[in-house]
Parts: C-alpha cells; sequence; structure tokens
C-alpha cells in the first residue's frame, strides 16, 4: 500500500523527448515532462503527438509524471495484424 496518493490528472501530448518522454499539456495549463508506465511498454501502447492521457503524478514533485492511459481516438483503427513468427 502506498504511503500517500497519487494525482491523476489529463492531458495532451505536445511534444516526443528523447528516452522514451513526452512533453504533455496538462488540462490546467500547466507543463510536465512524463514517461510511459511499465505496462504501456510492455504492451507496445504508442503515444504520438495529439493523444489525450491520464497521468499519475506524486504530490512531492508536480513536474513529473507517468502515463498510465492513451485515450482512443474516434474513427482511428489500427493497422494491419503483424504475422508472428516462427521457427
Amino acid at each position: 500500500m502506498a504511503k500517500e496518493e497519487l494525482l491523476t490528472v489529463e492531458g495532451v501530448i505536445d511534444e516526443i523527448l528523447p528516452d522514451g518522454r513526452f512533453g504533455v499539456l496538462l488540462d490546467n495549463e500547466h507543463k510536465i515532462i512524463a514517461y510511459t508506465a511499465g505496462k504501456m511498454r510492455r504492451f507496445r501502447i504508442r503515444s504520438i503527438v495529439g493523444d489525450r492521457v491520464h497521468v499519475e503524478m506524486t504530490p512531492y514533485d508536480l513536474s513529473k509524471g507517468r502515463i498510465v492511459y492513451r485515450e482512443k481516438v474516434v474513427g482511428h483503427q489500427p493497422g494491419p495484424r503483424r504475422r508472428q513468427f516462427r521457427r
């Protein structure tokens, strides 16, 4: 159990930075630097500029966060399924 509760806020990705980090403009007009959560990396969920995301932040450092959810875009369909390589 966590010692403190995490803040969950929504925002829009406005810039892609090196090392898997993103510049996120929150709904309250603050800009933070965020990275993708482990499950998003594990399941290869990609984020691009303009995506709406949910960000978790600790109350101790309000300039950094972790992207935990990318909202689905209406009208956007995934590309063709990739073939599995078998030996």
